[in-house]
């Protein structure tokens, strides 16, 4: 089985995942999936629309399987369409895996060289962007602050540790509260050698 050359963007609630992911996906050469948006976009009178907005209106985990499922059959999608070119472009996912099981488990379809842990030291300041984005951009699951509350509960016990289940040596920390265009130029000084090293170009 083809294992997809993946850097994985990391971090807590708010920390700017989906932010960063999105300003990468505008770059050729790179391919941005994010688990939450791939949620989002479930047809909530779905079976699995039903069980993931039941998850996520308690800021709780999607079960294991569920998650992957729903993630590959993204993922093959957009293959399928020719929107990601394995062979040509980085996949930069954000929102998997969440805990170490996933790790475990995507290990058979993901080649991950890069983690770029978008570092936050300041609860309070994420939990104020998240609520911030709520208004912005109409998302429910951000504005309630005890589920927001609940859901740094999570990835303190559930994901924080899968930080320990990639080598040391590919993980990039990068403080997630300066400003979206230095989180960018921070991440990108971290990806360009480590992408050329990967995909090398003919000269």
């Amino acid at each position: 089985m083809k294992r997809y050359k993946t850097v994985l963007l990391f971090g807590a609630p708010g920390a700017g995942k989906g932010t960063q992911g999105k300003v990468l996906s505008q770059i050729p050469g790179f391919f941005h999936l994010s688990c939450g948006d791939v949620f989002r976009s479930l047809d909530i009178r779905s079976k699995d629309g039903k069980e993931v907005a039941a998850y996520s209106s308690r800021g709780e985990l999607v079960p294991d399987e569920v998650t992957i499922r729903i993630w590959r059959n993204a993922l093959e999608g957009q293959i399928a369409i020719n929107r990601f070119c394995p062979d040509e472009d980085v996949l930069v996912l954000d929102g998997l895996p969440r805990n170490v099981h996933q790790a475990e488990m995507t290990q058979a379809y993901l080649d991950v060289f890069q983690v770029i842990h978008l570092v936050c030291r300041n609860e309070a300041a994420m939990i104020d962007r998240l609520k911030r984005r709520a208004i912005h951009e109409n998302r429910a699951d951000d504005a309630n602050e005890s589920v927001i509350r609940r859901r740094y509960e999570v990835y303190n016990k559930e994901s924080a540790p899968v930080l320990g289940f990639y080598p040391p040596e590919i993980i990039a920390q990068i403080e997630s509260l300066h400003s979206p265009a230095e989180v960018c130029r921070d991440i990108l000084n971290c990806l360009i050698p480590v992408v050329k090293k990967h995909f090398p170009k003919d000269e």
